[in-house]
């Protein structure tokens, strides 16, 4: 075994070493990073990257949820147009508007999914520079306004 005076670092078999590996231990990991994330803030130039962090501040957990909710509602809305007689512009959801739920967890699922894509890249730029977190704005802002717009057309019913 080396000692410390060799400068060596001790192997894998050393003493040193604790017992279990922590990361198999799931729950107490999730909960453990939650409360005390390591990873803040990437470290070097290089770690601008999607796993550089493992804390994301909390405007981009309310910003998700708020725009998966107004998904939620404009699927609603939409399916309640639909049934006054107005048809789906957007060509790749029109042919899921006839089956109702699927349209809606396809809807809802799609929006989810590049809501949790674009959270954890929040933190990098885009398209010549453009910050990720600026996109996420941008998504919740279209989504307010097409919101305001259903209604319009629901008012004049």
């Amino acid at each position: 075994m080396a000692s410390k005076e060799s400068g060596i670092a001790p192997g894998p078999q050393s003493e040193q070493r604790r017992a279990g590996d922590r990361r198999t231990q799931l729950l107490r990991a999730l909960v453990q990073g939650n409360l005390t994330p390591r990873r803040v803030d990437p470290r070097r130039a290089s770690d601008h990257k999607l796993g550089s962090v493992d804390w994301h501040h909390p405007q981009w957990l309310a910003i998700a949820i708020l725009i998966v909710v107004f998904s939620c509602v404009d699927a609603l809305l939409t399916l309640m147009l639909l049934e006054h007689g107005a048809h789906e512009a957007n060509p790749f959801m029109a042919p899921l508007v006839a089956t109702g739920r699927t349209f809606a967890w396809v809807k809802i699922g799609l929006t989810a999914g590049g809501v949790v894509l674009l959270t954890q890249l929040a933190r990098l730029r885009m398209f010549g520079g453009v910050p990720v977190g600026l996109i996420l704005y941008s998504v919740l802002v279209l989504y307010s306004a097409l919101i305001l717009y259903e209604f319009s057309f629901l008012s004049a019913l």
